[in-house]
C-alpha cells in the first residue's frame, strides 16, 4: 500500500511565486534553459539548469554545474527567496490548461516504495541521467523537482480534495506565461490524507522516471554513509504530485526520421494499408498518420495475435512492423535518425520539420491512454521509449523538499 509523507517544504513568498517558479529540467536544453531565465535572476532555473550561470564552453556534468546548483539553492534559501514550513504540511495542487482541471496531491513518497513496486514504472531509465539527478540530489541535499504520479480514482480522496479548494483560501494562484494556471492550497491536518492512502495499492509514475530512481540511488549512497540509519531520515522521501487517473492527460508522442531508403513510398504502399488523408492526427487507435511529400496518409497498424500489453501499444507497433524492418532503427533511444516532438508542439512542427528538408518523414501518433499505461505498468512490461506526453507539466521551484 502507497505511504505518503508530509514534509516541511521550502517555498516562495505569495508575491515572488511567480517570478522562482520555472518549467521543469527535461522539457527545455540549456540554450533554451539560458534564454527562459535572461533577465531574470530569482528564476528556479538556476537550481535546476545551473550551468545557465557558467561559461558556454563548461561541460554540464562538471563538478561546477553541481556546486553551482547547491550554491544558488541556498542563497534562495538564505536570503529569503524560499521561506521552510515550521511543520509538515501536504499540499493540494491544481493546474489549469485550455479549460480543463487536474487536480493531485503534492506530498513526499517512499523510496522503499519504489523500490519494491508499490510505485510502479513503465520506462527504461538512462544511467547518464540517472547519474546526473543523482549528483544534483546529493550535492543540494535536496529534491528539487516534484514527480508527477497517477493512482486510480477513490471517491473519498476527491471529496477530500474538494472540500478543501472549497473552505480555505490557496497560498498561490497565478497563471504562468505559457498560459497554464496554478493554485495550491494548505493541508495542515495530514492524518486523514495519510490513512487514505493506506488503501491505495499501487502509484503510477507518469511522468518523472529519471527523478525517481535517482531518488532512490542518493537514498542508498546517504544510507551508506549513516552508520544509525533508521529508514526515517529524509532522505528516504521524495516529492511528487499524485493525481487521479480520471484527471490525467495524454498527448501523443510523435515521431520524425531524418533519412529514408528511395524506394520507402513503394514500400509504405505495398506492406501496409495506406490512403491519403486530409486528417493529421488519426482519429482511432492502430492508426498513424503519415506526413511525406506533402502529403498526409492514413496508415493502419499491424497487431500480433494475442497481443501483451506492451505489444498492443500503438508505439510498439510502429517500431515492430514499420521503424525497425522498413527502417533499420533496433534502439530508438540511441538511433540518430530518429527524433521525438511532444504533442504539445502540434502537426505543425511535424510539417515544418520535413518541409524544410530537416526530415523526411514524419508519423503523427494516437495518444497512448492513462488504462493502457497502467495496464503495462501492472503487468510489470515497460514501454517504448517516447510513448506518453503529459500535459500540463507542474511547475518546479513551488515546493522543494531537503534532507
Amino acid at each position: 500500500m502507497a505511504e505518503i509523507h508530509p514534509f516541511k517544504a521550502w517555498r516562495p513568498k505569495a508575491d515572488r511565486v511567480k517570478e522562482i517558479a520555472c518549467v521543469p529540467y527535461d522539457v527545455i536544453n540549456t540554450d533554451e534553459a539560458r534564454e527562459l531565465a535572461e533577465g531574470l535572476p530569482n528564476s528556479y532555473l538556476h537550481v535546476i539548469r545551473p550551468e545557465i550561470d557558467l561559461p558556454e564552453d563548461v561541460d554540464i556534468y562538471d563538478d561546477r554545474v553541481y556546486e553551482k546548483g547547491a550554491e544558488n539553492l541556498k542563497a534562495m534559501m538564505r536570503d529569503g527567496r524560499l521561506v521552510q514550513e515550521d511543520t509538515p504540511s501536504l499540499y493540494i495542487y491544481r493546474l489549469t490548461m485550455n479549460g480543463r482541471d487536474q487536480t493531485g496531491l503534492f506530498t513526499c513518497v517512499s523510496v522503499a516504495d519504489y523500490d519494491n513496486d508499490v510505485i510502479l514504472k513503465h520506462e527504461h531509465t538512462r544511467h547518464d541521467k540517472e547519474k546526473d539527478r543523482t549528483r544534483h540530489i546529493l550535492t543540494q541535499e535536496a529534491h528539487a523537482e516534484p514527480v508527477m504520479f497517477a493512482y486510480r480514482d477513490v471517491d473519498e480522496i476527491n471529496n477530500m480534495t474538494a472540500s478543501v479548494m472549497n473552505n480555505n483560501e490557496p497560498l498561490y494562484d497565478f497563471t504562468a506565461d505559457d498560459g497554464v494556471h496554478h493554485t495550491i492550497w494548505k493541508v495542515e491536518d495530514t492524518q486523514p490524507w495519510v490513512d487514505q492512502f493506506e488503501s491505495v495499492p499501487n502509484l503510477y509514475v507518469a511522468d518523472g522516471h529519471h527523478r525517481c530512481k535517482s531518488a532512490s540511488l542518493a537514498a542508498a549512497e546517504n544510507k551508506g554513509k549513516n552508520a544509525n540509519h533508521t529508514g526515517n531520515e529524509e532522505y528516504n522521501y521524495f516529492p511528487a504530485v499524485l493525481f487521479p487517473m480520471g484527471q490525467m492527460h495524454i498527448m501523443a508522442y510523435n515521431r520524425v526520421i531524418y533519412s529514408i531508403p528511395d524506394n520507402f513510398p513503394d514500400t509504405l504502399k505495398k506492406q501496409f494499408e495506406l490512403k491519403p488523408t486530409n486528417q493529421q492526427e488519426p482519429t482511432e487507435k492502430g492508426h498513424v498518420c503519415v506526413y511525406l511529400d506533402h502529403q498526409w496518409y492514413d496508415l493502419k497498424l499491424p497487431v500480433k495475435d494475442n497481443a501483451t500489453a506492451v505489444e498492443s501499444l500503438d508505439a510498439y507497433r510502429l517500431q515492430n512492423f514499420l521503424l525497425e524492418p522498413v527502417l533499420g532503427i533496433t534502439d530508438p533511444r540511441s538511433d540518430k535518425n530518429i527524433s521525438f516532438v511532444g504533442g504539445i508542439r502540434g502537426t505543425k512542427e511535424l510539417i515544418r520539420l520535413v518541409d524544410s528538408g530537416k526530415a523526411s518523414v514524419a508519423f503523427s501518433m494516437y495518444p497512448t491512454s492513462i488504462e493502457e499505461l497502467a495496464d503495462v505498468s501492472d503487468a510489470g512490461l515497460l514501454m517504448p521509449p517516447k510513448s506518453t506526453w503529459f500535459e500540463p507539466k507542474l511547475r518546479s521551484g513551488l515546493l522543494v523538499h531537503t534532507f
